[in-house]
């Protein structure tokens, strides 16, 4: 044995220690009713804050008892449906007017439109020479890890970066939400460069494009793209903007601020949190799942033979062997997710005629058939409907936009509500996040070394 192999079995008899010392029973936690996840035995989420930012709501509790209602994204009080449908029809688009709604609490007139606009393309450039020191120095084969690094470096690059008024602030969240996709679409030639051993295609910005063409523009090797194609990703941008201030990185993002840390380490710690697969992540394994079901499954119109490869995967039998169908079920959302209520229409649109037009009809197939084969393999009655998760992955394809992207997509389009329940920690909250943990180790008598 070679000391490498030496130290990995100490290594491995550690954890074998840690695992006889640290692992906590599940029963000890309906024991001493500890809320885990921070939710409530019903579901619902314990109350851990106010908010003016976003409603998100998917039912009603009636005598106690959870009541399926259709599901509501509502921005500052303005329902997305309504949002989608005003940028629709003046046909524009609506990610930056989402981003100054979110920001300031109100919908922006003309003027206000295009002098917050003005004040975004301002910063969309990198600072000189950054991606050069910051991202080209230090390539990694995750973009979330990258953007989260580099959101942290421009604290190198501001001038005040300590500076918690609110209109420092406000300046700072305008100039990251406007820098993150110049930071994902580099970061991401870079790990093409650097890590795939690919072609690396660096583009400048043209500052006449919206956020959402930009994003395009500056990752298609040849800058094409059409009218309709940027709007389907302008949308995607605006439903998953904001949600609620007690998902994962919203919740770490106001925890982290509730600390009094500056806003640079705020939106990278919510940046590492949205990394993970049960919260950005969860796109991209729907994509694997549907993959694998594309090639277990000869007919993809065939109810039954769907129904019966479904089966196996509830049963831990196929695909991961988690047992989930990803795409499916909501923590908050019941009968609907209007967030995938939207996209699917708008992706469906788009993909008419394409090669992509069986596998949109595939993931409606699935929609419709899990939640009673769910019930079935469960004995489990619960409302259950597809969220967004379920189409945006495929939505992206559509796009042409790489795997590796779909999450940093999602962090892009994240920003300003971050942004928003930040600054509102700031100015509302005064009180640093501290909850209970209930100690289970009992008290020892120390042993000197010399006798253990």
């Amino acid at each position: 044995m070679n000391d490498k192999e030496e130290r990995l079995e100490r290594l491995k008899a550690l954890c074998v220690e840690y695992a006889q010392n640290t692992v906590i029973p599940p029963a000890l936690y309906d024991k001493y009713a500890v809320k885990r996840g921070l939710r409530n035995s019903d579901g619902s989420g314990v109350v851990a804050g106010l908010t003016h930012i976003c409603c998100v709501h998917g039912y009603v509790m009636n005598e106690g008892e959870k009541c399926p209602t259709p599901g509501q994204l509502i921005y500052r009080g303005y329902d997305i449906n309504d949002l989608v449908k005003g940028k629709t029809e003046d046909d524009r688009y609506g990610f930056e007017e989402t981003a100054f709604l979110l920001l300031f609490g109100t919908l922006p007139n003309k003027e206000q439109l295009e002098n917050f606009k003005s004040l975004v393309t301002h910063y969309r450039a990198l600072p000189p020479y950054f991606a050069e020191d910051v991202i080209m120095r230090c390539p990694s084969p995750n973009i979330m890890n990258k953007m989260a690094q580099s959101v942290l470096a421009l604290y190198t690059f501001d001038k005040a970066p300590e500076d918690k008024s609110l209109e420092s602030e406000m300046l700072k969240a305008v100039s990251v939400i406007a820098r993150l996709p110049a930071i994902m679409v580099t970061a991401y030639q870079v790990m093409r460069r650097y890590v795939n051993n690919e072609s690396m295609v660096m583009h400048p910005i043209n500052l006449d494009e919206s956020l959402a063409e930009s994003i395009l523009s500056t990752l298609r090797i040849d800058r094409e793209y059409t009218k309709e194609e940027a709007k389907l990703l302008d949308l995607c941008l605006m439903l998953h903007a904001e949600h609620g201030g007690g998902n994962n990185s919203t919740f770490t993002c106001r925890c982290v601020s509730s600390s009094g840390t500056d806003a640079y380490s705020a939106y990278a710690a919510a940046i590492s949190s949205l990394k993970g697969p049960r919260h950005g992540g969860a796109n991209i394994k729907v994509m694997e799942m549907l993959s694998c079901i594309e090639q277990n499954v000869k007919n993809w119109e065939d109810d039954g033979e769907v129904a019966d490869f479904l089966n196996k995967i509830l049963a831990k039998e196929a695909n991961d062997h988690s047992g989930l169908i990803y795409g499916m079920g909501h923590a908050v959302y019941t009968l609907s997710d209007p967030r995938a209520v939207i996209l699917k229409q708008a992706g469906m649109k788009l993909a008419a005629g394409t090669e992509l037009e069986p596998e949109f009809k595939l993931l409606d197939k699935i929609e419709k058939l899990t939640p009673e084969l769910f019930a079935g393999a469960r004995g489990n009655i619960k409302t259950m409907c597809a969220n967004v998760d379920m189409y945006s992955g495929l939505v992206y394809k559509l796009l042409g936009i790489p795997t590796e992207m779909y999450t940093a997509l999602f962090a892009c389009a994240r920003m300003p509500g971050w942004c928003a329940h930040r600054m509102e920690e700031l100015q509302s909250g005064k009180r640093i996040m501290r909850p209970a943990y209930k100690t289970l180790s009992k008290n020892k008598q120390y042993i000197p070394l010399s006798q253990r």
